[in-house]
């Protein structure tokens, strides 16, 4: 704690960077080989200042069992930088040490040049209107995507290749794309709520549409929207996702948002556009009901938005003992304005006792409700 982001090692095979756009020149992602270190992450964080957007791992406790990267080998690069104006920012744009990370990933993943892979990956998806007969007899699904672009200001939003996602129209990508580089996450979401870049490369509800593509479902690709602020840019993409899945010949949609309470209109607008479109449609999310569970979950709802998987309750308290060994600086998450961190509350006190335990809501764990597809979290009965 603060973690900041997390990625995965890689290294292309032949000549790019493994982030198109963002660590190198732009190119094709998604198409060729990519070698990938599993099992591990390079994870960024902050030596003393963290910010809204940071989180916390728990890597042996309690709290392991709310976070994927507990499960994970992590080389963890702990620093602060010289951006002294964003040290007492409660919103930081983590530049950077974001990019530090991507290039530190980048360079232990350059040790499997010319080795052989321990095992083999291959993602394929035939054009659409080359596809078998057998396959296009099969419903066909189309999976969209809205990740963080709230910031006004360029720093803080997810990138497609180098590009601020706030500046950009839904737009139709093959599934590959995502898992090779092409997205990478921003700076600017509750913690628990981010998608890492870590997520986009290993995507589980993207390799799990996989799975059923030719079996269960004709697996069409991504729309890739966005999560604007200003209703009419919330409009506009409702209406371009929707027309977008329709041309496309979508029987149905999975939509996945990053993040809550401003993001839900998006989300319950493009969620509404598919289903008036004839697009039965799934959505997957999470739930901001309070501490006790009993707050209308999402701040925008809609009586056809009936098929929601819940990620659970970002407001949910943990209680976690204290560490001996702690990487980065435990304070950060009371004094420095994390998203689920306080450094005073009348009944609960600060978040960070002196003994060194911890009480926090969900929120300050990093990517803690896994909407991308590793959440084990069911429903618990009141």
């Amino acid at each position: 704690v603060p973690v900041k982001e997390a990625i995965e090692p890689r290294y292309r095979v032949g000549d790019g960077p493994v982030f198109p756009g963002v660590t190198g020149k732009l190119m094709q992602a998604g198409d060729g080989v990519t070698h990938a270190l599993k099992d591990m992450s390079v994870l960024v964080v902050g030596q003393h200042w963290g910010g809204f957007q940071d989180g916390l791992i728990d890597m042996s406790g309690e709290g392991a069992k709310y976070t994927y990267y507990s499960q994970l080998k992590n080389v963890v690069l702990v620093a602060d930088t010289d951006e002294e104006f964003e040290w007492h920012e409660q919103q930081k744009k983590n530049h950077a040490l974001r990019w530090a990370g991507m290039r530190l990933a980048e360079y232990i993943g350059a040790v499997t040049k010319g080795l052989k892979s321990d095992e083999v990956e291959t993602y394929e998806l035939e054009p659409i209107t080359k596809r078998s007969e057998a396959v296009n007899k099969l419903p066909s699904v189309v999976f969209v995507l809205q990740p963080q672009s709230q910031m006004e200001d360029s720093g803080y939003n997810d990138l497609n290749y180098g590009w601020d996602c706030n500046l950009m129209l839904p737009t139709f990508m093959h599934p590959n794309e995502v898992l090779d580089g092409a997205m990478i996450s921003g700076s600017f979401m509750p913690c628990s709520s981010k998608w890492s870049t870590y997520d986009f490369q290993n995507f589980p509800m993207i390799k799990r549409l996989y799975e059923e593509h030719g079996k269960t479902i004709n697996f069409l690709g991504i729309i890739m929207s966005n999560l604007n602020v200003a209703l009419e840019q919330k409009e506009r993409a409702a209406l371009f996702v929707a027309q977008m899945a329709k041309s496309l010949g979508a029987d149905s949609a999975v939509v996945a948002e990053e993040g809550y309470g401003n993001p839900d209109a998006d989300f319950t607008a493009c969620y509404v556009a598919l289903e008036d479109a004839g697009i039965k449609t799934v959505g997957l999310t999470n739930e901001c009901t309070g501490r006790d569970g009993a707050s209308q979950p999402l701040v925008s709802m809609d009586e056809k938005c009936d098929a929601i998987v819940s990620a659970g309750n970002v407001s949910t308290l943990i209680e976690l003992p204290p560490m001996k060994t702690v990487l980065g600086e435990l304070e950060a998450l009371a004094r420095d304005g994390l998203s689920g961190g306080w450094s005073n509350d009348e009944i609960l006190g600060a978040s960070v006792k002196p003994d060194g335990s911890i009480i926090m809501e969900n929120n300050a764990m990093f990517c803690g409700d896994q909407v991308v597809g590793w959440s084990t979290k069911t429903m618990v009965e009141f």
